[in-house]
């Protein structure tokens, strides 16, 4: 019997991904590398390798890389800072299932950037708890992240469901031993999905399955 519910972030509950991607593109676009979106899929959504050893590829030094990284991070805030994030139907979902399942939000994005995430969301006072990128050492695709979420929800794993949307959280998932439900997006919709319990439509599917 599912107790808790695990919400990854970016791509599940608010539309940001393609705002990492634009913001990641244009920095690297100004030191003559391009990153186009398949292959922003394999890095950062399958893979979760990153871009920046291109950069070292191509002769950047470490300080011009970190400098890089700190303009992409910038411009992502300011990006995100511009638009209302929140997915359809994210809201009623979530605010049906509080009271009745724990919920937890499972993600390896910046603490800096979930938080310009949800200024407007209205969604963080139904989360018991938030787990950003900061609480772990390593990220999705490792199991880490899942790991301490359960340890710190004090449920049994085979008690807690995670809702995804990437193939690299997928595995996170399921290598911390969770029931896993997938909700595909634009960016994700080809990616292997073959080790998720459920593939869904929408968000709305999530109540219906636990209905």
């Amino acid at each position: 019997m599912i107790k808790a519910i695990f919400w990854d972030n970016d791509g599940v509950l608010v539309d940001t991904e393609r705002l990492y991607f634009e913001s990641t593109r244009q920095v690297l676009a100004s030191v003559g590398i391009i990153l186009t979106q398949q292959l922003f899929i394999e890095l950062f959504l399958v893979k979760a390798q990153g871009a920046w050893h291109l950069a070292k590829v191509n002769g950047l030094s470490e300080n011009q890389i970190e400098q890089l990284r700190n303009e992409r991070n910038a411009l992502y805030s300011k990006m995100l800072s511009s638009e209302r994030l929140i997915l359809p139907n994210v809201s009623d979902v979530i605010s049906t299932l509080y009271g009745r399942y724990k919920m937890f939000v499972v993600t390896s994005s910046r603490k800096e950037h979930f938080d310009v995430i949800h200024r407007s969301t209205g969604l963080l006072k139904y989360f018991d708890f938030i787990f950003t990128g900061e609480d772990y050492e390593k990220h999705k695709p490792d199991p880490e992240p899942y790991l301490v979420a359960i340890k710190r929800s004090g449920f049994r794993k085979e008690e807690c469901l995670a809702i995804e949307d990437s193939e690299r959280g997928l595995v996170s998932a399921k290598g911390a031993g969770l029931l896993c439900y997938v909700i595909p997006t634009a960016l994700t919709q080809g990616s292997n999905f073959s080790l998720a319990d459920k593939v869904l439509q929408n968000i709305k599917d999530v109540e219906l399955e636990l209905s």
